[in-house]
């Protein structure tokens, strides 16, 4: 996925952090300078959904408008397994 804020926020006339910080905030979500800078230089490895709505409702937006899908990324269909630490996937557990 990629995180598509800035150009979402630039379509609205947002051009700047602090300008959406404050926009966040009028609309009753507090962010740190911080998180926000986090938020507008790049991709969240997590999001609260109460923080997307928000966000959302700002830019007058749905998700999908911040979150563009990169199914190229996406290796083959297989779920990949996790393995236990020290597990080689090479070698059968044994039980």
């Amino acid at each position: 996925m990629r995180w598509n804020l800035r150009l979402r926020a630039a379509e609205r006339g947002v051009w700047t952090s602090a300008e959406m910080r404050r926009l966040l905030a009028e609309a009753g979500l507090e962010i740190s300078a911080g998180k926000m800078s986090g938020l507008w230089t790049g991709t969240p490895t997590m999001i609260r959904l109460d923080d997307l709505d928000v966000i959302c409702a700002v830019l007058d937006c749905s998700p999908a408008d911040l979150l563009i899908r990169e199914p190229e990324k996406v290796t083959s269909g297989q779920p990949q397994r996790l393995h236990a630490v020290g597990e080689n996937a090479a070698t059968p557990r044994r039980t």
